[in-house]
């Protein structure tokens, strides 16, 4: 390289002078909760792209559990599948949705065993950031194994009463308990050490809410031990609250319950979520 004689008259800088250049430079802004939870949604988001093949679980296995449901046991059931899909339409919805929620848990322990976990602790953000983020875009998962069922119970002959508003309505009160619910898996997901532990446990709890539910078949027809478990499953309640607004109608009763289990998986694991999060 050839200094030219200018450059060899310049006078080489101060230690003092580089010092209060960098002391003068304006760092950048902390960036709000909002936006650093966004952030790290659109990642999950962007790892659904990048592997297209988690959309199975909200693609796939919706439409095998309705079709299988309804031709298995609607005319056992109800006297054909024609009646029985206006009874378990609403009721798969749900548990469709509500058993895919278990993967938040997956995508955060499998970000622990890589060590991501280790990077996203020294970032100057919200602490919670990180695992809002994990839920926030699991959404998209919700939203598109609801589509994919209402279209599927369409074409096999669903008519909701409340009309694309209530279908709307029903599947928006399903997102945001499954939202909820997600917290609980957020910390199995810090709390297990490997992800097929996490889907282990997630499953032992899983099958027997959605299965000892309304979802399946009306609860005046099992034993009565059975009922006083099933009329105060959460699963149950939120079934109840969206089989009214797609029938057209509302179940106060069914909503508040569903609101008020809603709140205590936010506030009671997300709160041990985080502290299993700053302690990790």
């Amino acid at each position: 390289m050839t200094v030219t004689k200018e450059a060899e008259l310049l006078p080489a800088p101060k230690a003092e002078d580089l010092a209060a250049v960098l002391l003068e430079t304006t760092r950048p802004n902390r960036p709000s909760a909002l936006s650093a939870s966004l952030t790290f949604g659109w990642r999950a988001v962007l790892k659904i792209k990048h592997v297209p093949e988690q959309l199975f679980d909200v693609t796939a296995f919706p439409i095998m559990m309705i079709l299988m449901f309804t031709y298995l046991f609607g005319g056992a059931l109800a006297g054909s599948p024609g009646e029985y899909i206006q009874y378990l339409l609403p009721g798969i919805t749900v548990t469709s949705v509500v058993m895919i929620t278990m993967y938040t848990g997956v995508a955060v322990n499998t970000d622990i065993e890589k060590g991501v976990f280790d990077r996203f602790r020294t970032l100057p953000i919200w602490r919670p950031a990180p695992m809002v983020g994990y839920i926030l875009g699991d959404l998209l998962r919700y939203v598109l194994a609801s589509t994919v069922i209402m279209v599927v119970g369409l074409v096999l002959g669903f008519r909701p009463g409340g009309g694309f508003v209530g279908v709307v309505l029903g599947v928006a009160v399903l997102v945001a308990f499954s939202f909820a619910f997600s917290w609980v898996w957020t910390m199995f997901g810090l709390l297990m050490r490997s992800e097929k532990s996490v889907m282990g446990v997630s499953m032992l709890f899983l099958f027997p809410l959605t299965f000892l539910s309304n979802v399946y078949v009306d609860p005046a027809t099992m034993p009565g031990w059975l009922q006083a478990f099933v009329n105060v499953n959460p699963i149950s309640k939120l079934v109840e609250a969206v089989r009214a607004l797609m029938a057209g109608g509302f179940d106060g009763d069914a909503m508040m319950w569903t609101l008020g289990y809603g709140v205590v998986f936010t506030v009671v694991f997300g709160a041990w979520t985080m502290r299993l999060y700053n302690r990790k």
